[in-house]
């Protein structure tokens, strides 16, 4: 069982790595791949909600799947036949998920019970996060480009972690097969 997760994490780490130095070297290209992931991901949305209206043995819900099918095809097609304002409005997404979650920190960071630490930290992560926000609103276009930058150095951080994790596993596979062997040997 080791053997075989332990090969996974470094296949994992390798592979991330590698999408971390590719998203580096080409983030224009990586949000123009993101882009179509997104429309992908809504076409496939639109056939799966048509499917469930299909499925379904009432007629209302019938209704409700095909509009949110009709509404998931048109933002596949639109992402589709306009890549660069859609990777602008994705980005005002992330912006508003940042201003929103920054907000929520600070909320949680003066709420009573709180020990100075934690609130620290909440003011901080909240404050970084509004920040964060407001920048991608400020400059949607330089946004695209960044997150695709952050999404290339989390995946090299990521695959370097998953790389050394799986190694440090076989080294533990093996030392637990030889005091196995040990222990039993005597």
């Amino acid at each position: 069982m080791l053997k075989s997760l332990n090969t996974s994490l470094i296949l994992r780490g390798i592979l991330g790595f590698g999408t971390g130095v590719i998203a580096l070297a080409w983030p224009g290209v990586t949000v123009y791949a993101l882009v179509i992931l997104f429309a992908m991901l809504a076409l496939v949305g639109a056939g799966q909600e048509a499917a469930q209206a299909f499925s379904s043995s009432t007629a209302r819900p019938v209704v409700q799947h095909l509009l949110l099918g009709v509404i998931n095809a048109a933002a596949g097609v639109t992402a589709l036949a306009w890549p660069a304002p859609t990777a602008v409005v994705l980005v005002l997404i992330v912006a508003s998920w940042a201003v929103v979650g920054g907000v929520v920190q600070l909320y949680a960071a003066f709420r009573s019970g709180q020990v100075a630490g934690t609130r620290a930290a909440f003011i901080l992560g909240g404050l970084a996060t509004v920040a964060f926000g407001a920048a991608l609103f400020a400059r949607p276009d330089m946004g695209a480009i960044t997150l695709a930058l952050l999404f290339g150095m989390f995946n090299l951080i990521y695959g370097a972690w998953q790389f050394s994790l799986g190694i440090e596993m076989r080294k533990t596979g093996k030392t637990l097969r030889a005091v196995g062997r040990e222990r039993f040997a005597a």
